[in-house]
Order: C-alpha cells, then sequence, then structure tokens
C-alpha cells in the first residue's frame, strides 16, 4: 500500500529530522542486544545491577524512546493538520538526547554515578523538555483537536516527569535528593515511564496507524477517551498510593484500570480488523496485531507479582525479571519492529521518488526493503523472545544464552533492513 500525501506533503516533517532517531535507534537496538549477549547470567540475580540497568535504559530510551519521538516528528504534523513548529528544537533534542542516553546507558554499565550518569540524565531531562515545548507549540497553531495527538503530548507530560525523578535517583547516589534511597523509588520512576509514556503514546498512535494499515474506516472517540481516562486515573492513583506508602493490596486498583483500558483496546483493534478492507495482511501488520495482544502477558505476570507480596511469599525475582523482559523486549520491540517497515520506507520513498510522482513507474515503499529478511528477522526474534523468558523463568543459562543469540541475531537483521532501506537510490 502507498500511502497518500495529498493534502499532507505540506505539513509532513523533513526526512531530515527524522532519519537520524531512526538510526540511532537501530543501532541502540543492536548495542543493547550485545549487552544482553554478554550479561545474560545477570537475569538469574536481582534486577538492580549495573548490567541489567544498561541494558533496560539503552532499550527504554536509545531504542523505543528515541524511534518513537523521531516517527512522532513526522506523524504528529499529520494529526493536528500544522506542521511542525520548529526543526531546530527537533534537531536540538536529538542531539541532546543522543549524547546523554549513551553517556547514562555507560555510567549504568560501569555503575559509576558520578558525571557520566548525571551529566546523561541533565541532557536527557533538556531532550525531552526541547520535545515537549515543541509539541505543544505545533498543537498550539492547529485547529484540530485530535484525540490521538491528546495521547501523544499527555504521554511526553508523564515521559517528562519520570526523565526528572530519574535524573533525582542519578544524584541521590551521591548527594540526599531524596528522602529515601534511589531504589526505593525504582517502581514509581519505572511504571510512570512504561504507563505513562510507553502505554499511553503507542495506544494513541498504533489507534490511529493500525486502521489505517489495515484499510479499515472504523473508529471509536468515544473508546479512545475512555482508554485515555482509565490509564491516566490509574497513573494518578498510582503515584498517591505510592507516596502514601499504601498496601501493596490497595495498588490492585490501578492495575485493574490499566488491564481495562488494555482490553478496550484490543476490542478497539479487534474491531478495525473485523471491519477491515483489505482481507490479505502483510507481515508488518501481523507482528503489530501479536504485538498488541503480548500486552496482557506483562499484566498478568504483573498481578502475580503483587499477589505473591501480599500473600508475604516474598519477592519473586524471576516474575519481575520476566515482566521487564516481556515489556522491553516484548510487547514494544514487536510494535518498534513492525512499525519501522510501515514507516520508515514511506519516509524515503517520499524523500526518493515524490517529485517524480507521475512521471514515470516508481517502486512501492514496500520494495524498499528485504521482505525475506523481515520474516527472518521475525521468526528469529520470536523465538529468542520465547527462550530467553523460559530462561528468567526456570533460571537456565542454557537458555538464556540461546535466547539471547537469537535476538542478538534478529537485531543484526533489522539493521540490515534499515540501513538498506536509508541507503536506497533511485534506479534509472
Amino acid at each position: 500500500m502507498r500511502v497518500s500525501t495529498t493534502g499532507t506533503a505540506g505539513k509532513t516533517t523533513s526526512y531530515k529530522v527524522v532519519l537520524p532517531f531512526y538510526l540511532y535507534a537501530a543501532l541502540s537496538f543492536l548495542a543493547a542486544t550485545i549487552l544482553l549477549f554478554t550479561s545474560s547470567e545477570a537475569f538469574t540475580g536481582h534486577y538492580f545491577n549495573p548490567h541489567i540497568l544498561a541494558i533496560t535504559h539503552a532499550m527504554a530510551l536509545g531504542w523505543g524512546t528515541m524511534i518513537i519521538i523521531g516517527a512522532s516528528h513526522q506523524l504528529v504534523p499529520v494529526l493536528i493538520e500544522a506542521k511542525l513548529y520548529s526543526n531546530a528544537l527537533a534537531y536540538l533534542s536529538f542531539i541532546l538526547a543522543a549524547i546523554g542516553i549513551t553517556s547514562l546507558v555507560y555510567g549504568f554499565s560501569i555503575f559509576n554515578m558520578g558525571w557520566p550518569a548525571q551529566w546523561g540524565a541533565c541532557l536527557i531531562v533538556l531532550a525531552i523538555l526541547a520535545y515537549l515545548i515543541n509539541l505543544a507549540l505545533s498543537m498550539e497553531q492547529s485547529k484540530n483537536g485530535s484525540i490521538h495527538a491528546v495521547f501523544v503530548f499527555t504521554a511526553t507530560i508523564w515521559l517528562f516527569l519520570t526523565a526528572v525523578l530519574g535524573l533525582a535517583q542519578v544524584y541521590n547516589f551521591t548527594k540526599l535528593v531524596l528522602p529515601e534511597s534511589s531504589l526505593y523509588y525504582l517502581t514509581l520512576h519505572a511504571h510512570a515511564g512504561i504507563i505513562g509514556w510507553f502505554l499511553l503514546l503507542i495506544i494513541g498512535v498504533a489507534s490511529r496507524l493500525i486502521p489505517m494499515f489495515l484499510i479499515s474506516k472504523y473508529t471509536n472517540v468515544e473508546l479512545l477517551w475512555w482508554i485515555y481516562g482509565l490509564i491516566n486515573s490509574a497513573l494518578v492513583l498510582f503515584v498517591a498510593l505510592f507516596l502514601y506508602r499504601s498496601s501493596e493490596g490497595l495498588l490492585l486498583i490501578p492495575l485493574v484500570l490499566v488491564l481495562a483500558a488494555i482490553i478496550l483496546f484490543i476490542y478497539y483493534c479487534y474491531c478495525a480488523y473485523a471491519q477491515r478492507i483489505r482481507k490479505q495482511l502483510d507481515e508488518q501488520v501481523k507482528l503489530s496485531l501479536l504485538s498488541v495482544s503480548m500486552l496482557l502477558l506483562p499484566v498478568l505476570l504483573l498481578i502475580s507479582v503483587l499477589v505473591f507480596l501480599i500473600s508475604a511469599f516474598g519477592e519473586k525475582l524471576n516474575l519481575i525479571l520476566a515482566y521487564g523482559f516481556l515489556l522491553f523486549f516484548g510487547w514494544i520491540t514487536a510494535m518498534i519492529l513492525a512499525m519501522t517497515f510501515k514507516t520508515l520506507p514511506f519516509i524515503i520513498w517520499n524523500k526518493v521518488y515524490h517529485h517524480r510522482s507521475g512521471l514515470g513507474k516508481t517502486p512501492n515503499p514496500k520494495d524498499l526493503f528485504s521482505q525475506g529478511v523481515f520474516k527472518a528477522m521475525a521468526l528469529v526474534y520470536l523465538a529468542g523472545f520465547i527462550l530467553f523468558v523460559i530462561g528468567i523463568l526456570f533460571g537456565m543459562t542454557i537458555f538464556l544464552n540461546a535466547g539471547a543469540v537469537l535476538i542478538l541475531f534478529a537485531a543484526v537483521l533489522y539493521n540490515w533492513n534499515v540501513f538498506k532501506i536509508m541507503l536506497h537510490r533511485p534506479k534509472v
């Protein structure tokens, strides 16, 4: 499918703004999988250790956040029917984030909470602030109140709050910035980012893209507002319960609200699927739909963790590690692997062939990358993901090592296809 640019070409952000984010994210994914391969045995111990901290932040910031911010610079102007306010702010957010994430991950990997982690965290906060200001000013000049843009903007506010708390946690290792230890705030920091940033934003964007890729006319703004309200209510309640040190049993309330939001989103995607015009689905859309269903796995696992805590059986480290892995290497990664090859080919096609449209035959965006390599990547990734989860749950290093090798191979295939797209030149 070639996405029409009629009426949106003037609102589309330059590829020069977007591509650096995609490139950095691809290399971060590769770097994170190398760290996973060289540190797989760390997943048999406690989750608060340098290797897992480095891998988690490479995935959450370098992989997930960078590619999402890059793609949103292209998508948000289309959603709000207005141009991006400032390309300069977009470039600034990339430069600050790229340096900051690299420095922070390096600091975690050697567990140096001095200048590498502190300066890295500061630069990341400034990068997110620049992105947030750019979004706010872009939406201010728009007359279109898109629900999807509201999801993105609200998610970015949660990302900023998450980054500020993370900055305080980093400084708290060397100076008394917070009343408790940095480890105490890890749960709050993690879930403000996971639910407030990733879940809210991915639902907001996917609820627009999945029907479009399915060629489905289904839309339900009222249902999306319910999902929006449930997620934000759950987050505000969770923050209040955490700060007032409520019992673990009460934490089930915001978790149930999030679970209800996810079920409603799955129903939304099912309705879009049922009303689709295109009956034959490509591999990218199939993987996107699989990632939606994968949302339920970490939530159910988190419920199990809370049940163990409430029942005084103690902290089940393997379940907590599996929960985090399911989020970053499961749901988020599966969605990005699929969406990259639905968005990046169109960006490059628009760069190379838009001015030639109507002058002769041009390839489709899907022809810019190898479908065979994509299928191999998806199969290898899923196999590695399953093996690694089994290794975490049962503490078996042979499964951890095998899973890490396959995931690393999937990252190599992903990068191969990404560079194939980016280096595409028009054929004479």
